[in-house]
């Protein structure tokens, strides 16, 4: 796979051409899978998710063998068209409407929540030396949903493959340990069910993960918990089109050489018009919850596929050399998010 296996120069290669990358793809995504369902028998939940293990895998295959050139069409497909239609059927998986419980100045608290920790992140990011792309990829994936919006802003920001890779996978390890850790300092500090729910749907970023880190303070902490790591998700359009329309200046910032401007559907991407009206097409109540179901199930599948592909296009000792940066910083972004997520969880909702 080239340098940037995310950007909207690529071109579909013909039908047979995509087979033999493709069948790699599947074949270690359903492995991952695999792996995911035995965790979770073992365990009783996937502690590290499906897509994070196919992305790891991929990685690791490259360790031992690098696949021919026979391989990088199909690759290629699975890591940029598949993953595009995974981020535009996500839309379809939230709702506006869900969120009318929470009242008005607990979701104007997200929205600044995201933002500033958005902006935070991104400035621990290129404090810590890391290229501005991939900073922007750490700061999104923790402050609004993890793995699917470091996969969703990729394509965005026409971020390497190695850099999604890093990420998700530096990502994923920090936000394993806050889960586990949460509770005990939820407990230590004697907070309230509202108020620690508040705290977990702000700070742990997958929507099984704050299930997880919410339920032993009781099921309070469990549905304000779920409820604000939903206002979370739905900021993932937004952000997406805001970037699409920053994206440009990147190059800028990057010193990368000037490049003509950018026609209006190249600045916001069809995936994030399709997310944004599938979105208001489900909070309209024309798919209904069932059909919702349905689709997360194929954006999950779709996710892996492309999270394999991206593993199997990543240079493992680009990744090693850039791990303890974006180690750093994912440790500083999340301690940040703690720290602002202190703020509304005893303000808006009370100790």
């Amino acid at each position: 796979m080239s340098g940037r296996p995310n950007s909207r120069s690529w071109s579909l290669p013909s039908a047979p051409a995509l087979i033999p990358g493709l069948l790699l793809s599947v074949a270690v995504g359903m492995i991952a899978w695999g792996l995911g369902r035995l965790e979770a028998q073992l365990f009783g939940h996937a502690w590290i998710e499906p897509l994070v293990l196919a992305i790891l895998l991929g990685v690791l295959i490259r360790l031992v063998w690098t696949p021919g050139p026979r391989f990088q069409p199909g690759i290629g497909f699975a890591a940029k068209p598949v993953l595009e239609v995974a981020v535009a059927l996500l839309g379809a998986t939230v709702s506006a409407q869900a969120l009318a419980s929470a009242g008005l100045p607990l979701l104007a608290g997200v929205v600044v929540f995201v933002a500033v920790a958005l902006i935070g992140g991104f400035a621990i990011g290129r404090a810590m030396g890391l290229p501005a792309r991939m900073a922007i990829l750490i700061a999104a994936g923790n402050a609004i949903c993890g793995n699917s919006a470091i996969a969703a802003v990729a394509p965005v920001i026409r971020a390497e493959a190695r850099d999604v890779a890093a990420a998700i996978a530096f990502t994923a390890v920090i936000g394993v340990i806050v889960v586990l850790l949460l509770p005990f300092l939820g407990a230590g500090l004697g907070m309230a069910q509202p108020s620690y729910g508040v705290l977990a749907g702000l700070t742990v970023y997958a929507v099984p993960q704050v299930l997880a880190a919410a339920a032993p303070m009781g099921p309070v902490a469990l549905q304000v918990g779920a409820l604000i790591k939903l206002a979370r998700v739905l900021m993932l359009g937004p952000v997406c089109f805001v970037l699409g329309l920053l994206a440009p200046r990147l190059a800028e910032v990057e010193g990368e050489a000037p490049t003509r401007r950018p026609e209006l559907m190249q600045l916001v991407p069809w995936f994030i018009v399709a997310f944004l009206a599938l979105l208001v097409v489900r909070s309209l109540g024309w798919i209904d919850a069932g059909l919702a179901d349905r689709i997360s199930g194929v954006v999950k599948v779709l996710t892996v596929l492309a999270m394999a592909a991206l593993g199997l296009g990543v240079d493992p000792k680009g990744l090693v050399r850039a791990g303890p940066r974006v180690a750093a910083t994912s440790l500083l972004t999340v301690l940040l998010l703690l720290v602002l997520a202190f703020i509304p969880a005893l303000l808006l909702v009370g100790a």
